[in-house]
């Protein structure tokens, strides 16, 4: 074990995940086998790659799969990157490009409303790409746009005028939140998706089935009782009316914090 930057101890395992890191590495890799196939490139290889995840998710990816998508053997690919682990890494970081991104140091401009937009198009991020939660969870995230998107939140946060011990926690528990958010809405609408049914129809067939179930009826309510009280004619609107409020918890809770100190 090794210490971290922080002085807590690093495991020989993530010591070696870090250093294998596609973003840890100086050279770019230049060694498929056979002629190198022309009109190829990493950005087109990493465009493919979010199109294949997107369509076919986690599961359905690999080299050979996005050799086809590409309509080039599945070694020509290995000119561009040495694994697989290396097209997810360039995938994920590629996603984070799409975010708008807030000028952070605007001071014309409520870092509130800043925070709430960004939080909300990270969490919308998270549905658009089901794959891309479990993928940030698993590699190191410091490619180029996740590192942007990383230094914006700070900044961000840091306006609301936190000591600069609570500066992390507080962005802890707003990006954890909207992580944990948008990656069971994501799977929540993946499983819709694959019945075939509307999320109206989903949910209502759902909590019909609770509402059949002894001893479950009185704890979850019925459909329109649920709908009714998470305001809501739609299962998106109740889903965008409870993460509202739930961030504006958040940030409720730094704004006081930050007036206490």
């Amino acid at each position: 074990m090794i210490p971290s930057k922080e002085g807590a101890p690093v495991t020989k395992q993530a010591e070696t995940t870090a250093r294998d890191s596609l973003w840890r590495r100086r050279e770019v890799r230049r060694g498929g086998r056979g002629e190198r196939p022309s009109g190829l490139d990493r950005e087109r290889i990493t465009a493919a790659s979010v199109r294949l995840l997107d369509a076919e998710g986690l599961a359905g990816f690999s080299m050979r799969r996005l050799a086809a998508e590409l309509n080039v053997t599945a070694m020509s690919l290995y000119w561009y990157v040495d694994t697989k682990d290396d097209l997810l890494e360039l995938a994920l970081d590629a996603v984070y490009a799409e975010l708008r991104l807030p000028e952070a140091d605007r001071t014309d401009e409520d870092w509130r409303g800043q925070l709430r937009r960004l939080a909300g198009a990270y969490r919308a991020l998270l549905v658009r790409h089901p794959w891309l939660s479990p993928l940030a969870g698993r590699y190191l995230n410091i490619g180029p746009n996740s590192l942007t998107f990383a230094r914006v939140i700070q900044r961000l946060v840091h306006r609301a005028g936190l000591p600069a011990h609570g500066v992390t926690g507080a962005i802890s528990a707003v990006f954890q939140f909207v992580y944990g958010y948008g990656t069971i809405e994501s799977h929540f609408l993946t499983r819709i998706a694959e019945t075939g049914l509307s999320p109206e129809e989903y949910f209502r067939q759902s909590m019909t089935l609770v509402d059949e179930l002894p001893g479950t009826a009185e704890a979850a309510g019925g459909s329109g009782d649920v709908m009714a009280t998470r305001a809501g004619d739609t299962v998106a609107e109740m889903l965008d009316r409870d993460f509202g409020f739930a961030l504006d918890l958040l940030i409720a809770g730094i704004e006081a914090l930050a007036a206490r100190s």
